[in-house]
């Protein structure tokens, strides 16, 4: 693990996304790596905000995508004060489109050696229509992929597991 030197941290910014951020903080930290925050504006939130502006309602994609990062912005902000981190050492890219793709493309731009990502738990209907990012990199990175759980989560899995 010492050829670590850059790692890929990928937030939404739900409700998941402090604890995977701070434990992608202490692993770089460990590993004395630099982090890349990545955050994925869903182009298909885009489409459906252009669908309800040509309706006649006063929004359009562009503000939209401004509100959403100015608000990703100070969240990240309020992250990286309450973990301590070096800010020399974290980079932040906001990017607009598929998240998969956008994520796989930074992978390789930015020449990552590792990503984390949170894995949030979406129901058997929505995983069948809309499919998991996290479920699409394992798959398809090229580097290594390690997912975070918070304790909520992993106590609902073991449990999970213990009912089998």
């Amino acid at each position: 693990m010492s050829d670590i030197k850059k790692i890929m941290v990928a937030l939404d910014f739900t409700s998941h996304s402090k604890g995977t951020f701070d434990y992608a903080v202490k692993i770089a930290k460990n590993l004395n790596a630099h982090l890349v925050v990545a955050s994925i504006i869903n182009s298909r939130d885009i489409s459906a905000v252009e669908m309800v502006a040509s309706m006649g309602y006063e929004i359009d994609s562009e503000h939209y995508v401004e509100g959403v990062k100015a608000e990703r912005e100070n969240l990240l902000k309020n992250f990286i004060e309450d973990s301590h981190v070096d800010r020399e050492h974290v980079r932040t890219i906001f990017r607009v489109g598929n998240p998969t793709n956008e994520l796989l493309k930074l992978i390789i731009k930015e020449n990552v050696d590792m990503i984390i990502m949170g894995v949030r738990g979406h129901t058997d209907i929505e995983h069948i229509f809309v499919g998991s990012v996290a479920e699409k990199l394992f798959r398809r990175s090229p580097v290594p992929v390690l997912s975070y759980r918070d304790e909520k989560s992993a106590e609902r899995l073991r449990e999970k597991i213990e009912h089998r």
